[in-house]
This record gives structure tokens, C-alpha cells and sequence, in this order.
């Protein structure tokens, strides 16, 4: 095969196999002899606010996420372009290639009947019931805590960006890979990132993913000022749905409802613009999904009385509210990223393991306020849980709810981050800080707290100062008080036994 040869506006050799590997609606894409790295060209010339648009991508806002502390953390959760290139008159980028975990390894059911072995795993294939039920080898599935992982992993490259006061306008499982079986997720096409007010966007989105200001004004001119255009608000709605279907394999706007029985578009820009309406708002209930209407790959998740959002728990119960009731049609009243994130991490600390080793999912979040049990295959609680209570310090001596809980499952790990308010798991964690402190074990039906790494890990309970040495254990029981740290918003953590 023939290999051309170029070099980039920065001065770096390159070189493509003269074969086109894919081709989107943008660009056609190239591998490298080694495929350490693709070069992308754009299909239409580029006017040269696109050109400076590029350079600002690759140089200002790279080096802002990159260069910054923490930046490392940014390399495998985006994929960046490194440099622009001129061709035969074709502008085009030079980028890496995505992890070999984003290609399907196993493909399709029935010896790959689909053919996507070997193929980028978009998200789609992970978010929608019948591909899922369908189609996808079971392997590549994952299980729902790494679909926590991927979500939260999206929250956070979304922050990030619009922290950089960067939009990406196409939020998306088509521009987001990810990879369930190991709970990883690449943000892909960044070169089309929005500037608001100064670089607009390139497309206003994909389908199902536009937000419904968009949608309802899509028919304006682009320089109308009553247009809405990408920007950071409709990323936000972008980020909501993603996550949502995710979590729940529908998606949260596509209902029963029908607004315009003789004319399909009209209605679909009805449905997803101007008279958008959640599928499982609780006040009106004309845009629930219609079991009748659901294929058998679809269920259970059509059903939302079986499976409602609220099995999400109660922190990602209220953002879901936030983004599909207050903020459907009001964008500043959307969850930010960061909203997502935190809540994420905190919904982490209430899974439970599904005890039915057939369980699908694996993993569910534990509802205490009701009889505890699997809400995806009915499995129920069987034996006592302790249920972890967290307070945090704000001045001494003094604690505060934090409105933060860990349910324990035996062999669980216990982290900085849980035993200090002040530290986060994000970018920023510190090596110290991303090594396991103590972990979690049932023995002969007691529960046992083993100190690993807390130097100040101590027993409050009834105002006694009882300290437990790196290589002992407490036991937890109901009312205990344990000290998980001194220092600044160190935790205290208060025991509630939980009859299963």
C-alpha cells in the first residue's frame, strides 16, 4: 500500500497509508504506517476562522487542559489533535489513535453476525435495549457500576472543558467512546469545539441529543439573533441524556406522546423541541412510554413503573429532575457538569453487588427506606449491612452532615477521599492520596473496619478516645462513632446497622 508523505504547519514529519479507514460527514480519516496516529482531512475547504479555530485548539485551550496540574489525567479521557496539515489543497489534522480497548473485541452475537469486531464501540451499541439485548456479545456489556464509571468519566471531561470555556456542540454517544467491560470513556471530534462568542459551531448536534432550544429554533438563520446555537447550556442537556441512557438504556424524552399525527417531521421537531416533555414526569404522564408499542429487546427498561429513575438513587434522582423538569426548557437551570460529577461519586458509595451471581447488572444502588433489594432482577437483601453515615469537620471539634453515605460490602476498599471532605478523586488526586487506606470485611457475620493507612482512624463512641493502630480492626456496630481523620475536613462516621 502507498504512503504519502507530508509535513504539519509545526514542522513534524508525517506520514498516511493511502487508504481511507472512515469517513464521517466531515472528514476522511487515515492511519500511519505503525497506526500510532491518524490524520483526519476535511472533506470542504476551510475559511480561515476555521483555520484559526484549529490553531487555538491544538495551541491555547491544549495547553490550558495539558499543561495545568493534573493535566496527565486529560490524555487518555480526550482525544486531542496534535497538528494541522495541508494536503493536495485539503486542510487536515493529525491526532492519536484511540485505545485498542474502544475496539470491539468479541463484536456482534453469532459469530459476528453485524461485523463490528474490530470496529470503534460507540456508545449507542451500550445505551440502547435492542443492541444491547440484541445484538452485542455479552462480554462486551460490562456490568452498571462500570456504567457509573463511564458517566462519571464524561461529567468530568465536560467540566473540564467548560472550565477552559470551551463547548463541544456535539455531545454525543457517536463522539464519546466508550468501553463498558473495563469502565472507560474517550471524548473524540474536539476539533469542533465551541468558543461561545467567538468561534461558533460547526453542526447544531446529533439527533436525540439536541437540546430542545435548538431543536425549536433550528429553523432560523445561524445569524438570527433569536437562534440558539451549541454552547455550554445545550452540552449540559447533551451530558443529562447520555447519562440517562446510560443508567436506563431509554432515552428520556422519546415517550407515547404523538403532537402531529400526519406530518413525522413536524412531529419529531415537536417532540424534541418546543413540546419536549419528560417520559416520567411525575405531574404529567401523557409522555410515558406506551408498553404496548415496546419491542421484547426493549423491556424491561420501557417499563418505567418497573424500572423508574429513581433507581439511580436519591442524588442523581434530583439532577435528573433538574435537567429533564426545571430545566428542559429553562437551560440555566440545568445541572452543571460538576453537579454530575459529585453526585456520581457520591452514588458510587451506596452500590451494592446484586447477591444472584446471574444478575446482568451486578450492581445496584442499596435503598434502605424500603425492603432492600435488586432492583434489575428482584434479587433481595439478605443479611445485615452497615450503613455509614458521614460528617465532616468545619471548625474543631465540631461536626456537620455531609449528606454522604457509604454502604459496605465485604472486600470494599476505603479511600482518602472518603475519609476527608477536602479531598476530591478527580484530576488533581495526589499518588498518596489514590492508595486505599483500610478496606471493608464480614467475618463469622461480624463487620469489621481494617486500618491500613489512618493514622488517626480512632473509636468515639460515647466521648471515649479509643485509637485503632495501623494493622487493627473495629468492629461496626449500630451507633458506633469512628474518626477517620483529624486534619481540616477530616470525617467522622456514624454506624447504622441495616436489616436485610
Amino acid at each position: 500500500m502507498a504512503v504519502i508523505k507530508g509535513r504539519t504547519f509545526d514542522g513534524k514529519n508525517v506520514e498516511w497509508e493511502d487508504k481511507i479507514i472512515g469517513s464521517g460527514a466531515m472528514k476522511d480519516v487515515y492511519f500511519s504506517p505503525d497506526r500510532s496516529y491518524v490524520v483526519c482531512f476535511y472533506k470542504n475547504a476551510q475559511d480561515f476562522q476555521a483555520k484559526e479555530r484549529l490553531q487555538m485548539i491544538m495551541g491555547k485551550y491544549k495547553e490550558s487542559i495539558f499543561n495545568q496540574d493534573g493535566g496527565k489525567y486529560w490524555q487518555d479521557l480526550f482525544c486531542w489533535p496534535s497538528s494541522m496539515i495541508e494536503h493536495n489543497g485539503k486542510l487536515g489534522i493529525v491526532a492519536p489513535t484511540y485505545s485498542k480497548r474502544f475496539f470491539f473485541e468479541y463484536g456482534s452475537i453469532n459469530n459476528d453476525a453485524l461485523g463490528i469486531k474490530g470496529k470503534e464501540k460507540e456508545g449507542k451499541w451500550f445505551a440502547a435495549p435492542k443492541l444491547r439485548n440484541r445484538h452485542v456479545d455479552p462480554k462486551e456489556l460490562g456490568d452498571w457500576l462500570n456504567h457509573i464509571k463511564i458517566c462519571l468519566l464524561i461529567a468530568r471531561a465536560a467540566r473540564r472543558m467548560h472550565a477552559a470555556g470551551l463547548a463541544h456542540s456535539d455531545l454525543s454517544y457517536k463522539n464519546v467512546l466508550v468501553d463498558p467491560s473495563g469502565g472507560f470513556a474517550c471524548v473524540i471530534d474536539v476539533d469542533g469545539l465551541v468558543v461561545p462568542g467567538k468561534y461558533p459551531p460547526d453542526v447544531v448536534g446529533t439527533p436525540d441529543f439536541i437540546a430542545p432550544e435548538v431543536v425549536k429554533t433550528s429553523h432560523l438563520k445561524k445569524d438570527d439573533p433569536a437562534r440558539c446555537l451549541p454552547r455550554r447550556e445545550t452540552d449540559l442537556h447533551a451530558l443529562a441524556v447520555l447519562i440517562y441512557m446510560y443508567l436506563l438504556y431509554r432515552h428520556p424524552l422519546r415517550g407515547g406522546k404523538v403532537y402531529d399525527i400526519n406530518d413525522e417531521q413536524r412531529d419529531e421537531l415537536l417532540s424534541m423541541g418546543e413540546k419536549a416533555l419528560f417520559v416520567e414526569h411525575p405531574a404529567d404522564k401523557s409522555n410515558h412510554i406506551r408498553l404496548k408499542n415496546a419491542e421484547k429487546w426493549e423491556l424491561p427498561w420501557a417499563d418505567t413503573a418497573k424500572l423508574p429513575y429513581s433507581l439511580t438513587g436519591p442524588y442523581l434522582k434530583k439532577l435528573f429532575e433538574r435537567a429533564f423538569i426545571d430545566g428542559l426548557h429553562n437551560p440555566s437551570a440545568r445541572p452543571s457538569a460538576n453537579d454530575w460529577e459529585i453526585a456520581l461519586v457520591k452514588t458510587v458509595d451506596l452500590i451494592q453487588p446484586c447477591q444472584n451471581p446471574k444478575c446482568a447488572q451486578k450492581w445496584f444502588v442499596f435503598d434502605n427506606s424500603t425492603s432492600p433489594k435488586c432492583p434489575f432482577c428482584g434479587t433481595p437483601y439478605k443479611r445485615k449491612l452497615p450503613v455509614l453515615n458521614l460528617y465532616s469537620s468545619r471548625s474543631k471539634g465540631a461536626f456537620r452532615p455531609d449528606d454522604h453515605r457509604i454502604m459496605v460490602w465485604s472486600g470494599q476498599s476505603l479511600f482518602w477521599w472518603q475519609a476527608n471532605r477536602l479531598i476530591a478523586p478527580n484530576e488533581k488526586l495526589s499518588d498518596a492520596h489514590k492508595k486505599r487506606v483500610g478496606y471493608f470485611v464480614l467475618h463469622k457475620q461480624s463487620w469489621w473496619l481494617v486500618n491500613e493507612a489512618l493514622p488517626d482512624l480512632t473509636d468515639k463512641t460515647g466521648g471515649e478516645t479509643k485509637p485503632i493502630a495501623i494493622g487493627d480492626k473495629i468492629e461496626l456496630t449500630d451507633g458506633k462513632q469512628i474518626l477517620l481523620d483529624r486534619n481540616e475536613g477530616g470525617r467522622l462516621v456514624v454506624v447504622q446497622m441495616v436489616e436485610g
